[in-house]
């Protein structure tokens, strides 16, 4: 429990009225989680204002209320503090609420479209290697340490993330690495966080259900760096045409990595196989458990950050040569007549282009490729042809299939797929709406040696059908066909 006046400190634009030094035993953004002694923090919010629901929280026992706009007749037994942005005060509120653990840690986020949860694990992994107690917060799974957390957000709301911080903090961890997604930047979800580095990984077509424009994507990610402070390092992709964009306006140490093109960190790869690949980083080389150019680009953020965080460059690589691939990231199996299989994450256009671009780099002869991908309902649906033209134009094979079409009819995300398959290619691609029969298909009509992408789903243990999820998962389903466990 700390007064007003405590979670107050240090914030400056707000108008407080009423009694500073209140007690507050909570703070909660949902009306419904207020408890007697809490303070409600009214979020505009995108699809509903949290301002109508002020009168639910103070019945609820909210003592005190975070909000933009005053009722007219604002209840004298409440303090108000209003604010001209909530998001961020109530950001900065709840660091302070839980004694601000960003401080007490080394933080880095990883923001970018694809391989932020790779780079983000590996991280944490590596630092776990090094005898740091590490936290990590992912797409795929949270950690306080040792103890798993389960995620349901790439990045976590204000309240959860401060207070996993301070779970970390509490448990004796020295390094947090985080993704940061570009709805939790937009959001000011990470208001609050003193960031010790940032890493800008690539930016490609995503969520523009959410930001509308690439530009307002491409925005959001870019916001991030812009609010870095000078203490801190700011770490980009210069391959990618954003990759400067993101530190025109950063106060933080600029640094680059690359594989095309001149920068701070460099990488090549010098051999690819089905099993890893071996990369040349700085100069030296190094077998890995890893596969494509994509991952050698993920590979390459984590020596950049680990470096950068005063790391020996020769213990990095050592730790480097035996991290392993993240869960349903590039994901291998193979069938006891020879047929491989790889369950990936890839649910953007250039994700899977990376993808089929690694497994066509390590075929050896006439091996057909088929992949079996499908696009998610309530979803940017601008990317679903342009996913399947990716499929098409790199696959013998292609089967669309279901992903998790949410409140959507899946063959009708699957129709407007088909409108990106080239026509010389359409005799290539069949539609199977179930996606366990498509995959099971796409494992029958294989033949020894030949490769099956599965992708979209990677990690994920379920498909969300109206609503209403369902256990699924594409490694299960894999697992029992193959009567196999997988390579990685």
């Amino acid at each position: 429990m700390k007064t007003l006046s405590e979670i107050l400190n240090g914030i400056g634009d707000v108008a407080v009225t009423g009694d500073r030094n209140c007690p507050i035993v909570g703070i909660a953004f949902d009306s419904r989680k207020v408890l007697e002694g809490f303070l409600f923090a009214a979020l505009p919010g995108t699809a509903v204002d949290g301002h109508r629901f002020i009168p639910t929280a103070i019945a609820n026992g909210a003592k005190a209320v975070l909000c933009e706009q005053l009722p007219e007749n604002p209840d004298k037994s409440v303090t108000w503090i209003k604010s001209s942005n909530a998001a961020v005060t109530l950001g900065l509120m709840a660091s302070n609420f839980y004694g601000n653990p960003s401080a007490a840690m080394t933080i880095v986020g990883i923001t970018g479209t694809n391989g932020k949860t790779t780079t983000a694990t590996l991280l944490y992994r590596l630092f776990k290697e090094l005898g740091h107690k590490t936290g990590l917060l992912s797409t795929v799974c949270n950690y306080v340490d040792t103890k798993q957390v389960h995620a349901t957000h790439t990045t976590p709301d204000p309240l959860q993330l401060q207070e996993l911080m301070a779970e970390m903090v509490a448990a004796g961890c020295s390094h947090c690495f985080m993704e940061v997604s570009s709805h939790a930047i937009a959001q000011d979800r990470t208001a609050g966080i003193a960031f010790d580095g940032g890493v800008f990984s690539n930016l490609t077509h995503d969520h523009l259900d959410y930001h509308k424009t690439f530009a307002e994507y491409r925005d959001a990610k870019k916001k991030f760096f812009d609010q870095l402070g000078p203490k801190a390092f700011a770490i980009t992709n210069i391959d990618d045409k954003n990759g400067l964009f993101m530190l025109q306006n950063t106060a933080a140490r600029k640094l680059t990595y690359a594989a095309k093109t001149m920068a701070d960190f460099k990488v090549k790869v010098i051999e690819s196989h089905f099993d890893g690949m071996l990369i040349n980083i700085d100069g030296r080389e190094v077998w890995t458990h890893f596969v494509g150019n994509f991952n050698a680009y993920n590979l390459l953020a984590v020596y950049s950050t680990a470096v950068s965080l005063g790391v020996d460059k020769e213990e990095v690589l050592r730790i480097i040569s035996l991290l392993r691939p993240v869960d349903g990231r590039f994901e291998t199996f193979k069938s006891p007549t020879g047929i491989y299989a790889v369950v990936d994450y890839a649910h953007t256009p250039d994700a899977i282009k990376n993808v089929l671009s690694a497994i066509n780099g390590v075929r050896t002869g006439n091996e057909t490729v088929f992949t079996v991908v499908g696009a998610g309902g309530d979803r940017d649906k601008t990317k679903r042809p342009e996913m399947a033209f990716e499929a098409a134009v790199a696959s013998d094979k292609v089967i669309l299939t279901s992903d998790n079409p949410r409140s959507e009819d899946p063959e009708v995300i699957i129709s407007e797929m088909q409108k990106g398959v080239p026509a010389n290619k359409t005799k290539n691609v069949v539609a199977i709406t179930n996606r366990k029969e498509a995959i099971r298909t796409a494992c029958m009509m294989a033949k020894p040696g030949d490769i099956i992408l599965i992708a979209g789903k990677g990690h994920e243990d379920y498909q969300e059908i109206k609503g209403v999820k369902h256990h699924f998962d594409d490694r299960e389903v894999i697992r029992e066909i193959f009567n196999v466990t997988n390579l990685n």
